[in-house]
């Protein structure tokens, strides 16, 4: 998530609520590097990969490159064998020649005839039936010539994909209002309606013509949104549990809706599964609440950023006196000790990993509760084994936060590969299980220390009291405090190698690390997250921690999803190529690779390709967010390094780390640079690799709302600047890259 300077933006997404005294290794020095001299030291690469790329405008129109005849016979497939693509500031979507990238689904496209086209003029209502904002994480399922699911369809299928959030300044969604909207409270029940709307999930089919070009389908079946009005069942733990017992739901089973949505996964049974992120700041409670309260639940409620008096992301709560406005308020304010009689409890019913059936929209959507409640990402599934557990690997995109792993009590079944019933077999495996958080040793080594009431560390925590695993699976952040588990630089999305099982995590940057902490919530560097440094941004910004992120991989184990041990090593440091080796650059990137804020991660399981994908702030003066393909070894390929360096009284410190194999030109490669102020993230593919889905989040939102009125100062047009759709507003957009000669993306 981009992170503003502007203090007229709240950045509800910057959380930073672990104040605890978790264990960290000592502090390292800070090292200035000017990002000037390092601009200029790196023009030659910059201008030599210029020649190897080609800029296109995301749609399927005249800005297609010539299909290029196929050799007969066809030279073996050489992956990332294209020309890296330059870094750019242009406000297009650039990828390498012989590539072609066409915009199919964006902002307000309707889903049904009866919805009328999208005019991009803030105009446009009825956001249930249309393609909501801020595109996130995505999967494909494919669609049989029947119309039944059919894993092996290259042609036709569904994308279902999160909408995140909205662009957004002083609370209102400006884009989306005529005249950018209102800010001020109480905020306008016609204007919340519409950005209540635009946040959930869609289910969109898309489909190849016989001209080999991709669309959506509009008034297709299949199509859907979810959102935050949604009727969603509460299963695992938390059903019927007092601490989600609301004045919507007595019985504490279900709650209304999902909201802010961001990584993805894909279940063994073919479910789609979705992660509530950064939905704390979407609430808010009365000044005075704490005392009101005078309970355990004023710890539970600092612990995840929702603090009394404050304000929230978007003022929903003051659009009326209408239930649907007013379970955004979470003060208690009903005279009931359950909690039945207002929405004290409302929070508890959100921040967890929602499975739902893509193929059937008739069936209720399930928040999984035994997986934990954290800000969750992806939620990525290990090898699936006959007769073995499960386990799924999940991250928490806060800065000093967690990486967690659940693993089924249920073993595989080979034939709930396809049930009948896909929320059935979600029953089965994720509502029952042990819920681990990750320590991580200096010595390249690793431990999963189960959260369970069986823990005397939990049992016997003096912070928060825990009733039951119910309590522990609501207030996860409270349970991974209290083992000591080791913090993160914001544990972004994971995924799993399908070459050798290996599990790998992007962290994205954490600008709270610092060489001696100041206070609670800063921390020392560890050995996983050993860099701290600072680095120039434009002329004068000076961004301190780790502004550019890393790459984590781990290796379980012997015994595989159930190991309580793994190994472990940082698979790429983020740096711009010329930054220093000893201390930044520590995977000696070149210009053809350089990155910054690791983010969206996924291996192909056609090539074997890891797409990493960034959202970055720290690199934005220098070139748009981007994607890189990567064709990773394995832990251990590496050697280990010590970082020496001098704390402000001379003394030194050392911290060792563990260094992946360095990139090269066959590992490593720039594939794509998207518009201007967007995030790149969200990747599904065709099964045969032959096309490839991304999204591209929020373009243009640097742009001020007092701007709204005059398109040439937006900070990017995109896609209409590449001819698709009314109007000149940017807007969140889904694109498909396929390759010229009907190749494999990334050969």
């Amino acid at each position: 998530m981009t992170i503003h300077t502007d203090l007229s933006r709240v950045n509800f997404d910057d959380e930073n609520s672990n104040t605890s005294n978790n264990p960290s290794f000592d502090s390292v020095l800070s090292v200035r590097l000017s990002r000037r001299s390092a601009l200029f030291g790196s023009l030659g690469s910059v201008a030599t990969a210029a020649l190897g790329g080609i800029s296109l405008s995301a749609c399927g129109g005249g800005d297609d490159v010539a299909p290029t005849p196929v050799p007969t016979p066809a030279p073996a497939e050489k992956l990332l064998g294209f020309a890296a693509v330059a870094k750019s500031l242009e406000d297009k979507v650039n990828v390498p020649i012989g590539y072609t990238a066409s915009v199919i689904y964006a902002l307000g496209d309707p889903l049904r005839s009866a919805t009328a086209d999208y005019k991009n003029d803030g105009s446009d209502s009825d956001f249930e039936n249309r393609a909501g904002d801020h595109h996130d994480g995505m999967e494909w399922f494919g669609l049989g010539a029947d119309g039944k699911a059919q894993a092996t369809s290259t042609n036709r299928g569904l994308l279902a994909m999160n909408h995140e959030a909205t662009t957004d300044e002083l609370r209102s969604s400006f884009f989306i209002h005529a005249d950018g909207g209102i800010s001020t409270l109480p905020r306008p029940a016609a204007e919340t309606d519409k950005e209540v709307a635009i946040h959930g999930i869609s289910v969109v089919e898309v489909k190849k013509s016989s001209e080999g070009k991709w669309s959506y389908i509009k008034d297709s079946a299949f199509n859907f949104r979810l959102t935050p009005w949604s009727d969603v069942e509460l299963s695992g733990p938390l059903r019927g549990h007092a601490l989600a017992i609301t004045k919507y739901s007595n019985s504490a089973v279900k709650t209304r809706g999902t909201i802010n949505n961001c990584g993805t996964g894909k279940s063994p049974w073919g479910s789609f599964l979705t992660g509530e992120e950064n939905w704390a700041g979407y609430f808010s409670r009365a000044t005075g609440d704490d005392a009101a309260r005078a309970d355990k639940s004023v710890v539970a409620l600092k612990r995840y950023s929702s603090l009394q008096g404050g304000s929230s992301r978007h003022g929903w709560e003051t659009a009326g006196a209408d239930d649907k406005y007013q379970r955004f308020n979470i003060s208690k304010t009903g005279v009931l000790v359950d909690g039945g009689d207002d929405y004290r409890n409302e929070l508890n019913t959100f921040g967890y990993i929602v499975e739902i059936d893509a193929y059937d929209k008739s069936r209720l959507a399930k928040k999984r509760s035994a997986l934990g409640r954290f800000a969750h990402e992806s939620a990525v599934f290990g090898k699936a084994e006959v007769g073995k557990p499960l386990a799924v690997y999940m991250g928490d995109d806060s800065r000093g936060e967690y990486i967690y792993k659940f693993v089924s009590d249920a073993v595989w079944d080979a034939a709930d590969a396809t049930p009948t019933n896909r929320m059935a077999a979600g029953d089965k495996y994720l509502d029952k299980g042990r819920l681990y958080v990750a320590k991580f040793n200096a010595d390249g080594k690793g431990e999963w220390i189960e959260l369970a009431m069986s823990n005397a560390a939990i049992a016997s925590y003096a912070t928060y009291k825990f009733a039951d695993h119910a309590d522990i699976c609501v207030n996860t952040r409270l349970a991974a405090d209290a083992v000591g588990a080791t913090k993160m630089d914001r544990p972004e999305w994971c995924s799993v190698n399908p070459k050798n099982g290996e599990v790998y995590y992007a962290l994205t940057n954490n600008s709270n690390r610092r060489i001696e902490p100041a206070s609670s919530s800063q921390m020392a560097p560890n050995s996983a997250n050993p860099r701290v440094y600072s680095d120039i941004k434009g002329a004068s910004s000076t961004q301190t921690g780790n502004p550019n992120g890393h790459i984590l991989r781990l290796k379980e184990d012997a015994a595989g999803a159930a190991a309580t041990g793994f190994s472990w090593d940082v698979y790429l440091f983020g740096a711009e190529s010329s930054a220093s080796a000893s201390v930044i650059n520590l995977s000696n990137l070149t210009g053809d690779q350089d990155f910054s804020s690791p983010d969206g991660l996924a291996f192909s399981p056609s090539t074997g390709i890891c797409w990493i994908q960034t959202d970055d702030g720290a690199y934005t003066d220098v070139s748009n967010c981007m994607m890189l393909a990567a064709l990773p070894g394995a832990v251990g390929d590496g050697a280990k390094k010590t970082l020496s360096y001098t704390k402000a009284d001379g003394s030194k410190l050392t911290v060792d780390t563990y260094v992946g194999k360095a990139a090269t030109v066959d590992t490593l490669k720039r594939f794509l640079v998207g518009p201007a102020a967007c995030e790149i993230t969200g990747l599904a593919e065709t099964p045969d690799g032959k096309a490839l889905f991304v999204n591209i989040q929020h373009p243009g939102e640097t742009t001020a709302m007092a701007n709204i009125a005059d398109p040439t100062k937006y900070s990017s047009r995109w896609p209409s600047n590449a001819g698709y759709g009314a109007g000149e507003r940017p807007r969140s957009a889904t694109i498909v890259i396929t390759k010229n000669d009907g190749g494999r993306i990334g050969s």
